[in-house]
């Protein structure tokens, strides 16, 4: 029989993430700091509608682009936070959680060989996604002592005539550093001089501890170059209802919503209904959860520095990204020991892009209970080392 895989399938390798998680789920009195997904409860009020809308019947597709009502809510919230005007009708859709819709920009938007800039460490699925559309994936290597921040001349050093994307992953996951709009305005005269476009990710948007997220699409001459992917996942605690959202042209969000109808039809209905309880009430909801991830923030941070492990201060996410160098062995091994012998799961930087070697991902998404249990477990590891 012939081979009846992809080549270009089974060459992408599987996610580094899942792979400790899926160990610890079969491990008595095992610690997980592994997976990035909030420990709170969806809000109820949120829940509610949600079940509301399933007790009134509300089991029907709604259009491709998603419900009317969400996608004017999320045109809301861009004008409110950033001050940008989008057409709720032409300019926005309603996606399969913020992959999706990173999946769909990148087929939406390139050409085989077009050359598509991404900073790592960042999210597993941005390299993959341009492999799967026919692009090159160019990785740019983003250095602890820029604070894991985007420099222009970086950019510049990896562009070719190629070159049509770039992919701006901030708040960044997992290193939680963060772009100031000082940092967006020198990335943005590159990207315009260049002639590029952005996919922004701006999914840990509304989890940033100093001062305000700032989106690149804000600035001037970046709205119509910029395709800003967000969702719902992480700042409102609904991981599992699957709901993200684009925003930019018009040109642009016409192809993505012609894969989108092909591939998806549409979001889960009950979902976006939830969704647009969401952004109407949900900012008191996304202010406590921010308060309590940056008290966890702040007591790992002190926690490290107290056994002595050096980590940059992330400002944004809820990850933090301490440098392991020091203990002489590989990250992939420093997690495969502390997990075997401390029964703690952590994921290693390597995950994350080759250039994450040397460090690893703690995620702060769980309860200060929990944090204390495992950091005491990392520092006996830590101790004998």
């Amino acid at each position: 029989m012939r081979n009846p895989l992809s080549d270009k399938v089974t060459e992408i390798r599987p996610s580094g993430i899942r792979r400790f998680f899926d160990i610890v789920q079969e491990m008595d009195d095992a610690i997980s700091l592994g997976v990035g997904e909030p420990d709170f409860d969806t809000p109820w009020h949120i829940r509610d509608e949600g079940i509301y809308s399933l007790e009134k019947g509300r089991t029907y597709y709604t259009s491709n682009s998603g419900l009317k009502e969400l996608r004017e809510e999320i045109c809301a919230y861009m004008r409110r936070t950033q001050g940008l005007t989008y057409d709720p009708m032409t300019e926005s859709f309603v996606t399969v959680g913020g992959s999706e819709a990173i999946d769909l920009a990148l087929r939406a938007m390139v050409n085989p060989g077009d050359e598509v800039l991404i900073p790592q460490p960042s999210y597993v699925s941005y390299e993959p996604c341009a492999v799967l559309a026919d692009a090159k994936p160019v990785i740019i290597e983003l250095k602890g002592e820029n604070d894991f921040r985007l420099k222009p001349e970086e950019i510049l050093e990896k562009c070719t005539d190629r070159t049509k994307i770039l992919i701006l992953p901030y708040p960044n996951n997992p290193t939680g550093a963060v772009m100031d709009r000082e940092d967006l305005e020198a990335v943005a005269r590159v990207v315009i001089d260049k002639d590029l476009y952005v996919i922004s990710d701006e999914i840990y948007s509304e989890l940033t501890y100093s001062g305000r997220h700032v989106s690149i699409a804000a600035l001037p001459g970046m709205r119509d170059r910029t395709i800003v992917i967000n969702g719902f996942s992480k700042a409102y605690a609904m991981t599992g209802w699957r709901l993200g959202y684009a925003v930019g042209p018009q040109l642009i969000m016409q192809q993505m919503i012609k894969i989108h109808q092909f591939a998806i039809m549409c979001a889960p209905t009950t979902s976006q209904y939830a969704g647009v309880e969401a952004l109407r009430n949900g900012d008191e909801d996304v202010a406590m959860m921010r308060e309590e991830y940056d008290r966890r923030r702040k007591y790992l941070l002190h926690a490290f520095r107290e056994m002595g492990l050096p980590c940059f201060e992330p400002f944004g996410a809820f990850y933090a990204f301490p440098d392991i160098r020091q203990f002489g062995m590989s990250s992939d091994e420093f997690v495969t020991r502390l997990l075997k012998e401390e029964k703690l799961a952590v994921v290693p930087g390597t995950a994350f892009g080759d250039c994450g070697e040397g460090y690893i991902r703690i995620s702060y998404a769980y309860s200060l209970d929990d944090l204390k249990r495992a950091l005491e477990r990392l520092q006996r590891f830590i101790a004998r080392l």
